[in-house]
């Protein structure tokens, strides 16, 4: 096990958010967010079904317990309306080398909430507990190059981009960030 496992995700509260961890009540608000064609057109190209879903639920908790990082859910912190999920991972995608060694950033919204500055809030809580506490400097993230939206909200948190490809025969955006012990 990672030396700085935890048995579950830590809450975070941002001005109008909570991120927490993922439990199996979630699973209804995670399944109507990945059949979204609005969420997921730069994200797979497709909606997920309810099976990926689940499966996805598992590796979000299976990366708090075997890594000590992963991804949180995003609720309303006056409601704890669903707004979205996000975090860090290791996909152990098979992709360039240069994107396998460190946490990689993903995030995705509801699409009721796109565009209401959300995204940019959980990403830059995110990077505030990871600059505290993954092992790593560095981090990364991948994004469809038509996905100008994303592009915005980790640029404005700090990424840059390194290096373009294609994942999943499509074209990708590598970017990285520097922890801000480094910076």
């Amino acid at each position: 096990m990672h030396p700085a496992a935890f048995n579950a995700a830590p809450v975070i509260e941002t001005a109008r958010l909570r991120l927490r961890g993922h439990g199996y009540g979630d699973l209804r608000e995670c399944a109507a967010m990945w059949s979204d064609p609005l969420v997921t057109r730069f994200i797979g190209g497709k909606p997920s079904t309810l099976t990926q879903t689940w499966a996805r639920l598992q590796a979000y908790t299976g990366h708090w317990a075997m890594l000590g990082f992963g991804y949180w859910l995003f609720e309303l912190k006056d409601s704890a309306q669903f707004v979205g999920e996000g975090g860090f991972a290791d996909f152990k995608r098979e992709i360039a080398p240069s994107m396998q060694s460190d946490p990689e950033l993903g995030f995705a919204l509801a699409s009721r909430f796109h565009g209401k500055g959300y995204a940019t809030e959980a990403v830059s809580a995110i990077l505030s507990w990871g600059d505290r506490h993954l092992p790593s400097e560095r981090t990364v993230c991948l994004i469809n190059p038509e996905n100008a939206a994303s592009q915005r909200v980790v640029e404005k948190c700090g990424y840059a981009r390194f290096e373009t490809g294609v994942f999943a025969e499509k074209p990708v955006l590598f970017l990285e960030r520097l922890s801000s012990r480094r910076q």
